[in-house]
């Protein structure tokens, strides 16, 4: 027998608290993303969840000497079209998903063949299992799973590697005709009124930035067809709660004003030295001609220095603008197992059949691009 066999008790706490010590504990101390801060799984699971009308699967594992909690894998089942389908929590809003627990954990866990039988066995049944945006494959939820294993998707996160002070940062990651092209643009903006930057401090500044964000994204990628999930109230609700719950420790937002009315806005979220950009809005129709976007970056990646962040990511999304601000491509990559003739089918179509995969994307509401696909199209 495996020593580390019956190690673990494993059961499922749809009612699991977020918020609780015993989790910020264990979220302290993990190998997990943002996507998986309390706060950010408290309001995916309050608000987010009822509205998609996706139910709670978050599977808890404890070490069965002590009671201890040793690792959560957040889960949501949720209906796309006919199929009944068991996801991460992420509901088009995450970007990294991963289970909760250290390396280590993970690696006990999987010599634990009762518990992973019982976990297999708890998140059953389901006609698809998707395990999409995982970043890297020190724990290998396929393994955990018995699914096959893992393939690369088509879509690459970005981040940049910042570096003290500011000035040696835009030397060593912007090319010199781009450097100049900005201080160009620079001057330009600043001719125009009274330009600040700085990041909201209260509530009653983060409210109106979300609002104007809202404005400036809806017409903007209405036009692109794909719409922009901030003018849907759910989604609204969810990001605006997320960065009041967060307010001067895990979200920050950025805002760019003109003569005191709002410009650019940029959310995003503080992890680990790194501050991850999740939502991003320009008025492009007053300062295209500015690139005010990507001056926004510019001074977005100065206050992380400021701070004392070590990286600057732009999560998902291979936009080319990125690579301008040096930052470099890791690979995504993606899970994913049939549990039923549906699954099967609906996975072969998927993966084999270009002429209908369209058409069952539509039904199961997939989309060609992974469900969250970059910080500008959100």
């Amino acid at each position: 027998m495996n020593k580390n066999n019956d190690a673990f008790d494993v059961c499922i706490d749809d009612a699991f608290d977020f918020l609780s010590e015993e989790y910020a504990e264990l979220f302290k101390d993990s190998d997990a993303t943002a996507f998986q801060h309390p706060i950010w799984l408290s309001s995916l699971y309050g608000k987010l969840a009822p509205a998609m009308a996706a139910k709670p699967l978050v599977v808890v594992v404890r070490r069965r000497a002590t009671g201890e909690l040793a690792a959560i894998l957040p889960l949501v089942r949720l209906r796309r079209g006919p199929m009944r389908t068991v996801e991460f929590a992420d509901l088009r809003v995450s970007d990294y998903l991963a289970p909760v627990c250290t390396v280590k954990t993970f690696a006990d866990l999987l010599q634990d063949q009762s518990a992973c039988a019982k976990l297999r066995q708890l998140v059953r049944p389901f006609d698809l299992l998707r395990m999409p945006k995982l970043l890297d494959a020190r724990m290998p939820i396929e393994t955990l799973l018995a699914t096959p294993r893992r393939v690369a998707t088509n879509t690459n996160s970005y981040a940049t590697v910042l570096t003290a002070p500011f000035e040696q940062w835009r030397t060593n990651a912007l090319n010199p005709s781009y450097r100049k092209e900005l201080a160009k643009k620079w001057r330009q903006v600043q001719k125009k009124g009274a330009l600040t930057f700085s990041c909201c401090e209260d509530s009653t500044s983060i409210l109106e930035a979300m609002e104007t964000m809202k404005q400036y994204r809806g017409p903007r990628f209405q036009a692109q067809g794909d719409g922009d999930l901030l003018q849907r109230p759910e989604y609204f609700d969810f990001y605006s709660d997320v960065a009041l719950r967060g307010l001067g420790s895990f979200v920050r937002l950025y805002v760019m004003k003109m003569d005191g009315n709002v410009i650019a806005t940029v959310l995003g979220l503080s992890h680990r030295d790194s501050f991850l950009i999740l939502m991003t809005a320009f008025d492009i129709a007053g300062y295209k001609s500015q690139s005010i976007g990507a001056l926004t970056f510019e001074q977005v990646a100065k206050a992380c220095i400021e701070r004392g962040d070590h990286v600057l990511d732009f999560t998902i999304g291979d936009e080319p603008y990125k690579k301008l601000f040096g930052a470099l491509p890791s690979p995504m990559s993606s899970v994913t197992q049939a549990g039923s003739a549906v699954g099967s089918i609906a996975l072969f179509a998927l993966n084999r059949a270009p002429w209908i995969k369209q058409t069952v994307k539509k039904m199961a509401d997939f989309k060609a691009q992974p469900i969250r696909t970059s910080t500008d199209a959100r």
